[in-house]
């Protein structure tokens, strides 16, 4: 059943459709059960009116029990009794009932009270009159009770039969139409009234919206929601996912049954879980999500001063980050060819100033003490880093570091042989961002320096990287490495590089891990599993 208009007339429609449902209901049961009180009712006052007239004398006849003549009764004489018709008509009258029938064993009948049926047959149906017991019931559209005439020393000699017409299903609300009117009008008032303020109480809460106008905002919202490149996710004020676009649930990997779910029942790290719940403030985000790289924003939502959930943006930062570090690559090669010609032309100046000064002696020991130095490093290297890649990343950053008047050395027992290209890649990229977090540390330090440990165990490298700068705050050392700050940039509270945190994926990865502690300064643990 279509119903067009307003959400008030559809509520009131419906109302009325249920209330009129719910009174034809009620007419139906109370017709039934009116029907089955006057079946009960009616056959047993039929069945008494059979009984009275059964059992008297004038129809049964005398008993000649104490001696005196029998007679017999009018059934088994009908002749000698022509009054036997007054007594059914006087039966049928006393007890309101419609015919009353007197039929002899045979069935044949000899008094009705309907007029034409004497000498017919008596109608029994299932009765069990025929066997000598009464019985009631109801033969075609009319309930009768049969009873049996009986004579001298107990013999059936006649039956008598009483009975009146069923009503209709719907009689008894009929006989009573004003109940039935006043019970209609008193639903119908209780209806409509309790339509109209749920009506306003709907529409109030839809904004006076109407249900075509609810319809289509909700599609143009799936439309806008699933079209954006951006990831959108709506969480309610207990965490838990409201709505969520496609583009989102790909950047975040989570099931197509994510929404109903809390944040803490999806497999999130402790940092993505951070800034979906808004512990971890701030725009512009960066989160790691196997191995996408991912700037979010959240915004809080607000109604009426009372905080109803939030939403949370999100974009895919994974191919400029990658952009980022081939660009930080460079920015590394440049600078240390950069630092490497810086150096270069310091000592040059130094030799033609001493060339003009006239001392050659000095030239001499100068030139030396700066081979010597430039060579002592590269052999040490050399000597005991037997990796290409990581050995030139090694003497790389020397020359960066004293750019910055940071010493870069090696400890005594470091070791480390030639080892396969993945692994080597990812000894770079975790050493190479560690020795340029120590590098950022040591800023303005006077005489700092480095000292990098590389060691081999049975199934990992261990990395060791230990500067004398002032070391990691306490209350910062699990965020460097998850929110990926360094400590420069926790100090100024700027914005940093996923230099540490890519660190630490890369130990990740390999189910390895990094750590940090203080002694004398920063030393920054590694352990990466072959």
């Amino acid at each position: 059943m279509g119903v067009k208009g307003s959400l008030a007339r559809q509520l009131l429609a419906w109302q009325v459709v249920i209330v009129l449902a719910l009174l034809t209901a009620v007419a139906a049961f109370s017709a039934i059960q009116s029907n089955e009180t006057f079946m009960d009712v009616e056959g047993r006052r039929m069945l008494l009116a059979a009984e009275n007239l059964a059992a008297t004398p004038t129809v049964r006849g005398t008993d000649d029990s104490r001696g005196g003549e029998a007679i017999p009764g009018a059934l088994a004489d009908p002749l000698r009794y022509p009054a036997l018709p007054g007594f059914a008509e006087i039966t049928r009258s006393l007890s309101g009932a419609d015919e009353v029938t007197f039929a002899l064993p045979d069935l044949t009948v000899v008094t009705s009270t309907i007029p034409g049926r004497n000498g017919s047959k008596l109608d029994v149906g299932d009765s069990t009159i025929p066997t000598g017991r009464s019985w009631v019931g109801v033969i075609g559209d009319t309930l009768v009770a049969h009873v049996p005439v009986l004579g001298n020393k107990a013999k059936l000699i006649g039956i008598v039969a009483v009975g009146i017409e069923t009503q209709g299903l719907f009689a008894g609300v009929v006989e009573s139409p004003t109940n039935a009117l006043v019970l209609l009008g008193l639903a119908t008032v209780l209806g409509v009234t309790g339509s109209l303020l749920l009506a306003q109480r709907v529409k109030k809460q839809t904004l006076g919206l109407e249900p075509a106008e609810i319809t289509s905002l909700v599609e143009q919202r799936e439309a806008m929601l699933h079209g954006i490149k951006e990831g959108v996710v709506g969480l309610d004020r207990n965490d838990r996912i409201v709505l969520v676009n496609d583009h989102a649930r790909t950047l975040l990997s989570i099931p197509d049954d994510s929404v109903g779910k809390s944040v803490s029942d999806l497999d999130f790290n402790e940092r993505m879980t951070d800034v979906l719940t808004g512990r971890a403030a701030g725009a512009d985000q960066i989160v790691l999500r196997k191995g996408r790289v991912l700037t979010m924003n959240r915004m809080p939502i607000t109604l009426h001063d009372q905080s109803i959930g939030s939403v949370v943006t999100m974009r895919d930062r994974t191919e400029m980050v990658a952009l980022q570090n081939e660009l930080a690559a460079t920015q590394n090669t440049t600078d240390t060819l950069r630092a490497q010609a810086h150096e270069f032309s310091n000592r040059l100046h130094t030799i033609s100033g001493l060339i003009e000064l006239g001392e050659y002696d000095e030239v001499r020991r100068f030139i030396t003490t700066v081979s010597h130095t430039q060579q002592q490093w590269h052999a040490e290297v050399s000597a005991r880093i037997h990796d290409a890649a990581v050995a030139a990343l090694l003497i790389a950053k020397a020359s960066v570091a004293a750019e910055h008047s940071v010493g870069l050395r090696l400890s005594p027992g470091s070791r480390l042989s030639e080892v396969d290209p993945a692994l080597s890649a990812d000894l770079v990229t975790v050493l190479g961002n560690l020795v340029d977090n120590a590098v950022d540390a040591l800023g303005g330090v006077r005489d700092g320096w480095i000292e990098v440990d590389i060691s081999e165990l049975d199934d990992a490298i261990r990395v060791v990287v230990r500067d004398s700068g002032p070391g990691v705050a306490p209350e910062i050392a699990r965020e460097v490495f998850r929110n990926g700050f360094t400590t420069k940039a926790a100090e100024e509270g700027g914005k940093r590089g996923l230099g540490l945190a890519l660190a630490r994926q890369t130990c990740i990865r390999r189910q390895g891990w990094i750590d940090v502690h203080n002694e004398g300064g920063a030393v920054f643990t590694a352990l990466v599993p072959r």
